[in-house]
């Protein structure tokens, strides 16, 4: 069904980095999401009138949410269609972001309001009718809403969308809420238990929980996540398959929304290079970075020495770093000599789980640097962060 609805509602269905090809993903999953959750959302407040299940309403309610939150999201992925403008140079990708952290407040906020509505129902409990349409309409949901849960898992996974997998992952929590529900109303029937307020209280737990889940799992990009350490790799060996580039460093990569992409990079060169045809492969490594990745790519060419003795100390600075620490490393390594000293310059990389002050770093760099032979030598250096 899931491939079926694809192929005929999403023209060029392939092209997923595709802004408009992503805008039509959206618009399916967001329109499928408003009919079948009003659907399921009108059967429910049905079943709750006729049983007067504080629980069922709870659930029906929170379909009600769910509908909602797919008209947030199909918004969301208009708007993150939109192309760049004057200002917003870098297009509009984040508001699909933005679209599902919406949604995830919304559910959260939706949660605690049946949390109260539920302990209300448990200290002041009222009697509940038990009704066999009831238990179909709860296990058509649960079955509707598992296929929810996978379809948009299968969209948001075919155009990563973190958006399409929050609402897979509410609609999973959905079939565990009403699930729980069609339990309660039958423990009611055949076990005498009066569970409609403790049932409707356990449902409000799974969704401020999935809420809380998906608030995170939006709010880290718009933040700043760490690449793909598989892609980094990727992209620093295609780069230094071309002999003019000696060594990559500082990759940083930039995200403006899915399929917005720009990357950042310093490719290390000889000094005496012909400047002209090493900026020639740089040209061509950009344009392949985007073609084979679909990122935009910004190459900063650093000249290194590679006579003997800046070799010699090059060497000798990393054993000193690794002496300090094996995790450090470090890059744009070169030499200025003057009348009474020759300065190392360089940056120093370090992790950002490690502990040493960058100031008490530095000063135990400057001081390893101060005591090589061959001196008198003094460190010129920076601190860098990685991962």
């Amino acid at each position: 069904m899931t491939e079926f609805l694809i192929r005929h509602f999403v023209k060029d269905w392939e092209q997923t980095d595709d802004p408009a090809v992503r805008q039509a993903y959206g618009r399916l999953a967001g329109i499928t999401g408003i009919l079948l959750n009003l659907f399921l959302s009108l059967l429910k407040l049905m079943a709750g009138l006729l049983t007067g299940a504080i629980s069922i309403t709870v659930d029906a309610i929170n379909n009600l949410s769910d509908a909602g939150s797919s008209v947030v999201t199909l918004l969301g992925f208009y708007l993150a269609g939109k192309k760049a403008d004057n200002n917003h140079p870098f297009g509009h990708g984040r508001m699909e972001y933005l679209s599902g952290l919406f949604v995830s407040v919304l559910v959260l906020l939706v949660g605690v309001e049946l949390l109260k509505s539920s302990l209300d129902k448990i200290l002041r409990p009222s009697p509940v009718e038990f009704s066999w349409l009831s238990v179909g309409i709860l296990c058509l949901s649960v079955l509707v809403k598992i296929w929810m849960c996978l379809f948009n898992r299968t969209l948001g996974r075919r155009i990563l969308s973190t958006a399409m997998l929050a609402t897979a992952a509410d609609s999973l929590a959905d079939t565990a809420a009403t699930g729980t529900v069609l339990l309660g109303l039958l423990a009611g029937r055949f076990l005498n238990l009066q569970m409609d307020g403790w049932v409707g209280f356990a449902v409000s737990l799974f969704v401020i929980k999935t809420g809380w889940s998906s608030i995170k799992d939006t709010v880290d990009p718009l933040l700043g996540t760490p690449a793909d350490p598989a892609l980094l790799t990727s992209i620093e060996e295609r780069v230094l398959s071309r002999p003019e580039l000696l060594s990559v460093h500082d990759m940083i990569l930039h995200d403006y929304g899915p399929g917005r992409r720009m990357m950042s990079l310093h490719a290390e060169v000889p000094a005496d290079c012909d400047i002209v045809t090493v900026h020639d492969v740089i040209d061509h490594v950009e344009r392949e970075i985007k073609a084979v990745y679909g990122i935009e790519a910004v190459i900063h060419m650093d000249p290194v020495c590679q006579d003997g003795e800046t070799t010699r100390l090059r060497q000798q600075v990393t054993d000193l770093l690794h002496g300090i620490d094996p995790a450090l490393t470090l890059h744009d390594f070169r030499m200025s000599e003057g009348p009474d000293h020759t300065n190392l310059i360089f940056d120093v990389v370090a992790p950002y789980e490690f502990r040493m002050q960058e100031e008490t770093l530095s000063q135990a760099v400057r001081e390893g640097v101060a005591s090589l032979e061959g001196g008198p030598y003094c460190a010129v250096v920076e601190i860098d962060r990685a991962p």
